[in-house]
């Protein structure tokens, strides 16, 4: 299906048409072979609170954006080449329902669906392309992912000290390797993490300190024990405007 749909006149206006809401500042999508499976609006777990995007996925990416006016406009593109993708389901708790994780080695996020239905055909969606790709390059599946961000919200105090408070004067950073949420004395080290970044980017001492070891790879994110935050509660920091710490 995906095959013959490729070269159609339908797929090709409605990929253009994906092109124009994101104007001149996003990249081009037409491309041979190219499909448009399917798209609509997710709400993506960011740094301080959930978001609606507009999502995109074809047959070899997943793009998304703000939503500047529906269907019309969208800003801030990202593409995600579907080849490095792995998905996770998330179970249901709270207001957060029908999620689940997209993990890449650059970054990783939790995203959630209006319905049930409509996980589910994002997730089958998703692995079928992902599958499809892996088939045709012979490559292995993706086994390295990006940290998810534990969310500004779950944590009051730092932590990997345990002592201090965040405030407005104390401000929040996040360790590009483990995800946690950390004061800055915690995490005035940078460790060169090739797969997020071609500079040193942020880590706290504790994954510093096992980089530099070797004890800890530069590639796999490491997933303490010593913190358990609920899965529904997992984020990136893409959309806001303190992304650098």
């Amino acid at each position: 299906m995906v095959d013959r749909l490729a070269n159609s006149e339908a797929n090709s206006k409605r990929i253009n048409v994906v092109e124009g809401c994101f104007g001149a500042a996003g990249q081009p999508l037409a491309i041979p072979g190219r499909v448009l499976i399917g798209e609509g609006v997710l709400t993506k777990l960011c740094r301080k609170k959930p978001k609606a995007r507009q999502f995109f996925l074809f047959n070899d990416i997943l793009v998304y954006g703000n939503i500047v006016i529906q269907k019309k406009k969208y800003n801030k593109q990202h593409i995600i080449p579907l080849e490095n993708v792995t998905i996770d389901s998330i179970e249901d708790e709270g207001d957060l329902r029908n999620g689940w994780l997209i993990k890449t080695p650059t970054k990783s996020f939790a995203v959630y669906a209006a319905t049930a239905t409509e996980k589910s055909e994002w997730m089958n969606h998703i692995s079928k392309c992902v599958s499809d790709l892996l088939e045709k390059s012979g490559k292995a599946p993706n086994s390295e992912h990006a940290a998810v961000w534990v969310p500004d919200s779950e944590a009051t105090v730092c932590m990997r000290c345990q002592k201090i408070k965040f405030t407005p004067v104390s401000r929040r950073h996040h360790c590009r390797k483990c995800g946690f949420v950390v004061c800055g004395p915690c995490s005035e080290k940078k460790f060169l993490l090739p797969s997020q970044s071609s500079k040193p980017v942020r880590v706290c001492e504790f994954c510093y300190d096992q980089l530099s070891s070797g004890q800890l790879s530069a590639t796999l994110p490491p997933r303490s024990d010593s913190y358990k935050f609920p899965m529904n509660n997992v984020s990136d920091d893409d959309d806001d405007e303190d992304s650098s710490d």
